[in-house]
């Protein structure tokens, strides 16, 4: 069963054209260096020829898995959003209850992730605990390193 994973327009661009890299560039290229190391003879001893199929075997992997998740992405019209509640593709400010510290995220699909630039995956724990939540609510979120609270402080898209 697959799961539908919703993206901006640029977000399912990007995986596309990762997609098009993977089998227009990078499958001709492994294929080729496969056929440069049988030229080399005895196939049983040949490392470059076992190394080049190894490859081989995880492009074709990535690229049945990247091809799985972009025929089950939807673009979400970020124009219909609900701010009344956090939902993926929500922009989120949210307060640590126990150090006051203040944090901006965004949510998206897993393939978006960039913590580093605000954009938290909804399947991460603390995007889990966010989800269905509005301003004012506590969101009591089981880390590693015990249960954390953040109060929620502003919802916007």
């Amino acid at each position: 069963m697959s799961d539908v994973s919703y993206y901006s327009e640029e977000g399912l661009k990007k995986l596309k054209d990762e997609l098009l890299q993977l089998e227009q560039v990078e499958r001709p290229r492994v294929t080729q260096e496969i056929a440069d190391a049988r030229d080399k003879g005895d196939l049983s001893e040949n490392a470059e020829y076992h190394a080049a199929k190894e490859e081989q075997s995880h492009l074709e992997f990535k690229i049945a898995k990247l091809k799985n998740v972009v025929s089950n992405a939807r673009i979400l019209d970020e124009s219909q959003l609900d701010t009344s509640k956090i939902l993926i593709h929500s922009n989120v400010k949210i307060k640590n209850t126990t150090n006051g510290m203040e944090f901006s995220y965004r949510l998206v699909a897993d393939s978006e992730t960039d913590v580093r630039n605000g954009k938290l995956s909804v399947n991460s724990p603390i995007g889990k605990g966010l989800l269905g939540k509005k301003v004012g609510d506590i969101a009591e979120i089981q880390v590693p390193n015990g249960i954390m609270k953040f109060e929620i402080i502003e919802i916007s898209r």
